[in-house]
């Protein structure tokens, strides 16, 4: 399931493949960036303002030796080997993408890779697939599904304080519990 995720609005674009290679892959990509960056406000071609360097180098602690557009998006993805390719990412900074690495297994930091585990858990969960063909079908029509009431990654919202109320209950068994763990007498 090739897969983009938008935390701020949770929307997916995904694709079902049987594989995806170097051909699939960056094509595919590609295709769906060019839409969201023709949603996005827009963003003149090319820009030497100081500010513009600004910002790439405040990501990339340098700046590039390529005319940089102004910067319209940051996209995390993991080190695949077609996400290191120089042509991807000299396209990617040509129109004004950001590609952050996530750390060597570290896809846990990658929001997308959760959002796939969420969307084959519900598309597979009971099934019995007789095809790759049929799996692509479910993964598609789950995506559809999910886009239609789409939910948005909030940081520090209800997840966080469900794990804080489990932590809470582990350590203290009570809610009578001090909240920063002080001694009471020293």
């Amino acid at each position: 399931l090739l897969t983009l995720f938008r935390p701020a609005t949770g929307q997916v674009r995904a694709k079902g493949v049987t594989n995806a290679p170097n051909v699939v892959l960056p094509p595919w990509l590609q295709t769906e960036l060019l839409q969201v960056l023709a949603e996005l406000p827009e963003a003149p071609t090319t820009d030497s303002n100081p500010s513009t360097h600004a910002q790439w180098a405040t990501w990339l602690g340098h700046v590039p030796h390529l005319p940089l557009p102004r910067l319209r998006l940051i996209l995390v993805w993991d080190n695949l080997a077609g996400h290191l390719s120089s042509t991807m990412v000299i396209w990617l900074f040509a129109h004004g993408v950001l590609p952050l690495y996530t750390p060597l297994s570290g896809s846990w930091l990658n929001m997308a890779e959760s959002v796939q585990r969420s969307l084959c858990g519900r598309a597979l969960n009971g099934q019995h697939p007789q095809s790759a063909a049929e799996i692509i079908t479910w993964l598609e029509d789950t995506v559809a599904g999910w886009n239609a009431a789409p939910t948005p990654f909030v940081w520090d919202g209800k997840r966080r304080e469900r794990r804080l109320r489990a932590k809470q209950r582990r350590l203290g068994g009570s809610a009578a519990i001090l909240a920063h763990h002080q001694f009471i007498a020293a």
